[in-house]
């Protein structure tokens, strides 16, 4: 009998100290990989924070790269700002600014009642309907680029705000990633409401959109990105220097500096800090949204 009790608290030292041994190799685990995170965060901001470091240099520390002006510039300027601002890119920054509000709230509102029409309404050749939807992921954008120019001159819509936000206020993307969010809200909720009388666009309009935020933020940030790079679609629509956005008012300006790089990094580097802080602001709810919605980057 006393064996058996001496032995019992060798058995919980021996348990213990298991734990103690496991818990150690994961903290060295999450160790190594909060190291890893670190590196390839760093690696991903290297080339902005040179942007950025380049934009304040002058030409000759440019042409002439040492160790002390590498970080960040001996006589930094703001020349190349200055350049910047004395041409058109605040009615590039506007116009940019404008369609991408207009695809945001568009896709906003189409992609969210198109994915809650095929996740919770029952319609002949719903599922039909929903794969070809999908199927319009698979063409290439190219393909499709001839018969939207088509379409918009037909439509007497060239060199109009209408050809930079009329083709692109709903997509295929924008349908899935709704649906696949809406199938993970309860039905329970709409079931009460419908017994409390509510129609089919109050239960969508007060129910199913406030707990389906974190999608549409979601889908605001892959539609802000899209819209803010898009540069083959402006080129070919629009002719009009008024109505050019940044990608393409920054194609143009390259040309016309294409030796002056504290300029252009200076141009960049404005083009790249609204997408930034758009994203800064709402990642919590970007994170939310991708995660319940089953989307796997």
């Amino acid at each position: 009998m006393a064996t058996v009790t001496d032995s019992l608290p060798r058995r919980r030292a021996t348990g213990s100290t298991s734990t103690e041994r496991l818990s150690g190799f994961d903290a060295v685990m999450r160790a190594i990989a909060y190291f890893i995170l670190i590196l390839v965060a760093l690696a991903m901001f290297v080339p902005f924070w040179f942007s950025l470091s380049t934009s304040f240099k002058t030409s000759v520390e440019v042409n002439k790269p040492t160790l002390r002006n590498l970080v960040w510039p001996v006589d930094a300027t703001s020349a190349a700002y200055a350049t910047v601002f004395d041409s058109d890119i605040a009615r590039w920054f506007l116009n940019s600014l404008f369609v991408a509000a207009i695809w945001v709230i568009g896709r906003c509102i189409a992609d969210s009642m198109a994915g809650y029409a095929f996740a919770r309404m029952k319609f002949p050749g719903r599922d039909l309907v929903f794969i070809a939807v999908l199927s319009t992921l698979m063409i290439p954008g190219m393909v499709t680029l001839v018969p939207k120019f088509i379409l918009l001159k037909n439509l007497h819509l060239l060199d109009s705000y209408g050809a930079l936000t009329l083709p692109f206020l709903s997509n295929a993307f924008g349908i899935f990633l709704m649906k696949q969010f809406f199938e993970s809200i309860p039905v329970d909720l709409e079931e009460a409401a419908r017994v409390d009388g509510a129609s089919r666009y109050r239960m969508f309009a007060q129910i199913i959109l406030p707990n389906a935020m974190p999608a549409i933020t979601a889908l605001s940030i892959f539609t802000f990105q899209a819209s803010w790079n898009a540069f083959l679609e402006p080129l070919i629509f629009i002719n009009d220097p008024q109505l050019r956005t940044l990608p393409v008012g920054l194609a143009y300006f390259r040309q016309q500096n294409y030796t002056d790089w504290p300029t252009l990094m200076a141009i960049a580097v404005i083009t790249t800090i609204p997408i930034a802080v758009f994203f800064v602001i709402f990642q919590r709810w970007f994170v939310e949204g991708e995660t319940r919605s089953g989307i796997k980057g």
